[in-house]
């Protein structure tokens, strides 16, 4: 972190403070606010904001849906992670996928639970209250 309260970036970049109010959401209900990047952290995570909702940073043209946003949704694709748990959650491929290698190995090891743990798994993750290793929701 710098001496500015911002966040350095990688390679000798400028100063990144991502509490600065530059997203705005184009959504009747949030019109005329401006939000932080980690303000849509916030709101992705509470499920408030959906992948496709659009955004607009300030000084561009053009709105673009959320989860081309870097860090406010994973990069990892829920009906990816979906299909594998309905094929292969016995064997944790799922958990791997989403980034949980201990938890992949343990429904590897028990062959999910002896599928117990598989079909709360599948249910969990179409329900989409999953994230990814880094605690992001899934896009």
């Amino acid at each position: 972190m710098s001496s500015s309260g911002g966040f350095q970036q990688p390679y000798g970049g400028p100063a990144y403070n991502p509490t600065i109010q530059e997203y705005q959401i184009h959504s009747p209900v949030y019109a005329g606010r401006l939000f932080s990047l980690l303000e849509l952290q916030q709101l992705a995570k509470t499920k408030s904001i959906q992948p496709a909702t659009l955004v607009q940073k300030n000084g561009t043209s053009f709105p673009v849906p959320v989860n081309t946003v870097p860090g406010v949704f994973s990069q990892k694709q829920w009906i990816t992670a979906l299909l594998l748990s309905i094929f292969l959650g016995g064997l944790g491929v799922d958990r791997f996928y989403l980034g949980h290698t201990g938890i992949g190995v343990g429904k590897l090891l028990t062959l999910g639970g002896c599928g117990i743990w598989a079909l709360v798994d599948m249910i969990i993750i179409a329900m989409r209250n999953v994230t990814d290793s880094d605690g992001l929701p899934l896009a």
